[in-house]
This record gives structure tokens, sequence and C-alpha cells, in this order.
């Protein structure tokens, strides 16, 4: 890890959790529904919030999703009940970049996961910053304000490399409190990544 910021709101990631808990309901696992398509390539909130309801009541919802996160050796705790009432509750979810990261690397090698990895290949052209600058690159972005109003602005990622997969855990919360340049750090620390691309610590999927 480098940098000093290690935890923080989800924000929009926990969708893909969230997504996979709900595939794990389907009678078939690989179908993708509209609900899902639209919560993670344009994280749409009210679709999201669509698929957390078909969980059960709140408490069963997080229950759900915290199962999905375990099955990886993932500890973090999901949200159930809104902290803050103009936000989802999964998404105030506290999640350590290194729990994140943990989570993704081994959701990636799971053959259930296929249909909300290549979901994640399809990120809509306006959220195409950070991590969607690095070619073939699987990502799920999330954002949002704080109470004072300075911004969050985090992704987690799948970059294929020439010695296996490479999966990263970005954030930044900029000194200004802009969404801008919040974008800004993220695809600058992108971009370093993709130029190191072959020297990052890589592995195959058993």
């Amino acid at each position: 890890m480098f940098g000093d910021w290690p935890t923080g709101p989800a924000w929009s990631t926990i969708k893909v959790p969230l997504v996979i808990a709900e595939m794990r309901t389907e009678q078939d696992p690989s179908q993708v529904t509209d609900a899902m398509r639209a919560a993670i390539t344009q994280s749409d909130n009210a679709a999201a919030e669509q698929i957390w309801r078909t969980l059960g009541d709140p408490t069963a919802a997080a229950a759900a999703v915290e199962q999905v996160l375990q099955e990886y050796r993932d500890p973090t705790t999901v949200q159930s009940e809104k902290v803050r009432p103009e936000f989802s509750a999964f998404g105030q979810s506290d999640w350590t970049l290194t729990d994140q990261s943990r989570f993704l690397a081994a959701a990636a090698c799971d053959d259930r996961n296929a249909p909300v990895l290549a979901l994640m290949g399809q990120i809509e052209d306006d959220q195409k910053w950070g991590l969607g600058v690095v070619s073939d690159a699987q990502f799920k972005g999330g954002w949002g304000p704080s109470q004072s109003g300075s911004y969050l602005v985090r992704q987690m990622g799948i970059i294929p490399t020439p010695n296996g997969l490479t999966v990263a855990a970005i954030a930044a919360e900029p000194t200004s409190g802009s969404f801008a340049d919040g974008i800004q750090a993220l695809t600058a620390i992108a971009r370093l990544l993709d130029a190191h691309r072959s020297a990052l610590p890589a592995a195959q999927c058993p």
C-alpha cells in the first residue's frame, strides 16, 4: 500500500458484492438482469437499491452481502441502516483498501463471478477515469461527499499484465474536496500503474 489513506465509505464500489449476492439467489446464476447491469456499468443507485430490497429486509440484505465478502476472507461489516438519509445504507459501509483488494483478488478467480467481472469491463464512458484509462481493466468506482462536502473518490479493479492479473484498490480524498480533483488524482495513479504494468506483482488464477 502507498499513501496514508486506509479506509472510508465504500460508496458505489460495494455494488460489486451486492450484485454477486443477488446472482447467488437466481435460478440461473449466470443471468444478468437489467438492474445488475445498470448498477455496475452506470453505477445506478436506484437499480442498486432495487437489488438490495430483493435480498430481504435491511438486516437480511446486509447479511447476504457480508456472506459474499466472507467467502473471500473479507471481514467487512455491511451497514444495514441508513446513517445518512440521503445515501444508501450499504454505500456507507466502511471498506478498507486492504480488504477490498483481498476480496477482489479472490472473487476474480471464482468462475461464478464471470458475469459481474464482464460488466466491470463495460463501464459507461463518462466513468472511464482512473482505472478506466488502463486498457482492458475491469473496474468499479465509487464517490461521494463527507458531511462537510469534501469528496472521497475510490475504485477497485483488475489489470491484466504479461505475468497474470493484478488487483488494485485506489482512493483519493483531495485537500480541495473537489470531485474533479479526486478523479484527476486517480487517473494519475492509474497512468502510473499502466506505465509499469509489466513490473506489477501479478498472479494467475489457480
